[in-house]
């Protein structure tokens, strides 16, 4: 039993990684598993509602029903409740977007967002993306909590942004990444310009639990034009006070603790 549990995850996993669905044959081949028994565990996904297939022949997608199971613990969390309205506060700070992402399975997981900025210019991404470490400012909150050989591990396992990807700042060495790292831990928070993407800057500071853990963190991004390092830095104590408040509010940090 434990061994097909272990495959069905390692089925949903694969297919979280592919929003246009993978066939059959493709996901056997990733997964290093027999065609036929990747094919009874998706029918048995599909029973149960977590996948879909596009057609007799087509892709296997995951449906949200995956996502709402998780939407369903962090509102009984209270982080989301709490937040949402202390990060209109923030976006309405700073005219810009603000974003809370939790720590999920040892990765961030974007989970709430308010949008301040009221004409021009708007930044305003994928919600459900996975934050790239080496080229966020989300990243480098959650970095810098870490000793630098942690940091270092982290990114290796998921790798380097290529600044033809993302930003042109993107660090693509050791001393690149944690340059980003110590400027970010003895600021108390991040802050990248044009690292992520051409055009962008964005800061982040980590949501602390009272027993030193990382909940998560809460991120300001918008134009480099509009969002400059001085803006970043006078909006500083004010992004520190949200990621405070959303713990504190929302008794996260020891819900959290009692999950550990």
């Amino acid at each position: 039993m434990s061994a097909i549990l272990e495959r069905s995850f390692r089925v949903l996993e694969a297919l979280a990684k592919h929003r246009e669905g993978k066939p059959l044959s493709a996901l056997s081949s990733e997964l290093d598993m027999p065609l036929s028994a990747t094919h009874r565990l998706l029918a048995e996904l599909v029973r149960c509602g977590y996948v879909r297939q596009d057609g007799p022949q087509g892709n296997y997608t995951l449906t949200i029903k995956l996502v709402s199971l998780g939407l369903i613990f962090l509102g009984a969390s209270g982080i989301v409740d709490v937040a949402q309205p202390l990060l209109d506060e923030l976006a309405a700070a700073t005219g810009e977007l603000a974003r809370l992402a939790v720590v999920i399975d040892d990765d961030l997981t974007f989970v709430a967002k308010a949008q301040g900025a009221k004409s021009g210019l708007r930044y305003d991404p994928d919600m459900g993306r996975p934050p790239m470490l080496s080229c966020s400012a989300a990243g480098y909150a959650w970095l810098s909590t870490m000793s630098d050989e942690a940091a270092l591990e982290r990114v290796a396992r998921q790798g380097f942004g290529k600044p033809a990807d993302y930003g042109p700042n993107a660090p693509t060495t050791v001393k690149g990444v944690l340059a980003h790292v110590r400027a970010t831990r003895k600021r108390g928070f991040a802050m990248i310009n044009e690292v992520f993407t051409p055009g962008m800057t964005a800061m982040a500071a980590p949501l602390l639990g009272d027993d030193g853990r990382v909940l998560g963190v809460i991120t300001v991004a918008g134009p480099s034009v509009r969002l400059t390092e001085e803006r970043m830095l006078g909006h500083g104590p004010q992004l520190l006070r949200t990621a405070r408040d959303v713990v504190n509010l929302s008794g996260a940090s020891t819900m959290f603790k009692r999950r550990a």
